[in-house]
């Protein structure tokens, strides 16, 4: 990649930390164009990226066990900066002559650093970040810094005496111990930006505004005159893509918008208004519910409901797409987190640990080439850029539906009066969140239909019918998730609306767990 847009790269090698995606993500908040890779990358690789700077993520090992993951030479030969985190700043450690011992002072979870050492010139990745008080990180380390490599100082020090930081007196070489890429570090993302901007010289050219422009072109270089198909969903990613290419390429896009009858309440109207009616996009809508529901009769294992569904989606849009003439090439809304969990499983470095909603092998069956334009970015990217083009903030910023839909938010078997009772309820907590403000405030929030019946009065009467549970959860990352503390009294009209105007429903709980243990779907 040559074009101005990627030409300032950084290079971040993945030894195996749950937060890498957090690293790239706070190196494209600061402007600037990452990818991660494996720690395996090959020298010549490495050298062919041309990196601006070079990260080392943090990992579960010890660098001193047998096999553990090790530092490749052209890192260190290519001279531009280098920052190394926990695990990353052992291997430097190793690698300069230093030392890294098993430590009696584990450090997990919240910390305190304090400024060690010489005062650091304005050039440094350092200078004023740590002050002179106390200054907050998060550590998660059994090894630590006992010894410093020659020619390098100590910036930092934790309260138990241990090595926090460290920085090469002759090179652009850097070592923290915390994870100055997750929230709980104290002005962590200023460190990394500082990095980014100040110690490589970035100018921030990574914008929403140079990415449309750089892939507009891009998609008209690829797709020449040929006739594009879409799969639209009412997510983001689908939407946004939808948009992208509607911009590049006009006519020659057709999106297919199939009903499978586990949509959200009103959902087919809106997706159909904002794009066919606004936009001008060309837009197919099938109704395909009778097909869905008939094949998950008696099915409540979740995992074969997806499959299901996902079968059932192919099935129905190769049906549609082989009745366009000229059709050449697939367009999907992958995005790079996909692309990361994916190759997971063929670098050992991640687990592959779901089954992403784009549709595996149907370009190959099809004989379709595939158009991915979203795949270079995180989610909070996807949605600047779909600002950019012109799509409404209540769809952006909508949050994250699963792709199977009210399927896996449904327990156990579905079956159409599940699903329309579980629609209704979740417009309402869906309309009670936006009218109080809580919406915006929440990463994810839903309601989820328990197959099960409890004991209720109504009026005079008994009544026996089923339970509704409520999800809402605070979030940056998905990785990790608390429970969204509602309001009592928000909670109260709820759940008052719920029962009131939901014909089936006669309890309605709050879910209070956090992610982990659970998760943050039900399914």
């Amino acid at each position: 990649m040559t074009d101005a847009l990627h030409s300032e790269k950084f290079l971040i090698l993945d030894y195996g930390s749950q937060y890498t995606q957090i690293i790239a993500r706070r190196i494209r908040e600061s402007g600037s164009y990452c990818e991660i890779h494996p720690w395996s990358m090959e020298d010549q690789a490495i050298r062919a990226f041309q990196p601006l700077g070079i990260i080392l993520s943090g990992g579960h090992r010890s660098v001193y066990d047998a096999g553990a993951p090790d530092l490749r030479p052209a890192i260190l030969d290519l001279g531009v900066p280098v920052l190394g985190i926990c695990y990353g700043m052992h291997l430097l450690t190793r690698a300069c002559g230093g030392q890294v011992h098993p430590s009696d002072k584990r450090e997990y979870g919240g910390a305190e650093i304090r400024a060690e050492g010489p005062s650091w010139p304005p050039s440094s990745l350092f200078s004023g970040w740590l002050g002179t008080s106390g200054h907050r990180v998060w550590m998660s380390h059994g090894d630590h810094v006992a010894q410093v490599p020659p020619g390098f100082a100590v910036v930092a020090v934790s309260q138990g005496g241990l090595v926090a930081a460290f920085a090469s007196t002759s090179r652009p070489i850097f070592g923290v111990q915390f994870h100055p890429e997750v929230d709980h570090t104290e002005n962590g993302a200023d460190l990394i930006d500082r990095f980014v901007r100040q110690v490589c010289g970035a100018h921030g050219l990574w914008t929403a505004t140079g990415f449309i422009e750089h892939e507009i072109a891009a998609i008209r270089a690829q797709v020449g005159s040929d006739h594009v198909v879409l799969g639209l969903s009412g997510g983001v990613d689908s939407a946004v893509t939808a948009a992208l290419a509607h911009r590049a390429l006009g006519e020659q896009l057709t999106c297919i918008f199939v009903d499978n009858g586990l949509l959200r309440l009103h959902e087919g109207e809106e997706v159909m208004a904002t794009f066919a009616r606004h936009m001008g996009v060309k837009v197919l809508s099938i109704r395909a519910q009778d097909r869905f529901l008939g094949r998950l009769v008696g099915v409540s294992d979740p995992e074969k409901k997806r499959r299901i569904i996902g079968h059932t989606f192919i099935e129905v849009f190769e049906e549609e797409a082989g009745k366009i003439s000229g059709v050449r090439w697939l367009a999907q809304g992958t995005i790079y987190p996909d692309v990361i969990e994916s190759a997971g499983g063929k670098t050992g470095v991640a687990t592959n640990i779901k089954s992403h909603h784009n549709v595996g092998g149907l370009p190959e069956r099809m004989g379709l080439k595939l158009l991915e334009p979203l795949r270079e970015l995180f989610k909070d990217e996807v949605r600047r850029v779909g600002l950019e083009l012109g799509l409404p903030g209540e769809m952006i910023f909508r949050h994250p539906f699963p792709g199977p839909g009210l399927g896996v938010r449904i327990l156990g078997e579905v079956k159409k009066e599940f699903a329309d009772i579980l629609r209704q309820a979740d417009h309402i907590y869906m309309e009670e969140l936006h009218q109080s403000g809580h919406y915006q405030k929440i990463a994810q929030a839903f309601a989820v239909f328990l197959p099960v019946k409890s004991v209720g009065v109504m009026g005079d009467g008994r009544t026996y019918e089923y339970v509704v549970a409520l999800r809402a959860v605070a979030t940056r990352d998905y990785m990790t998730a608390d429970w969204y503390p509602m309001p009592l009294e928000l909670l109260k009209k709820i759940s008052n609306r719920i029962i009131n105007e939901v014909q089936g429903i006669n309890r309605v709980t709050y879910d209070i767990t956090s992610k982990p243990p659970g998760t943050i779907e039900w399914e």
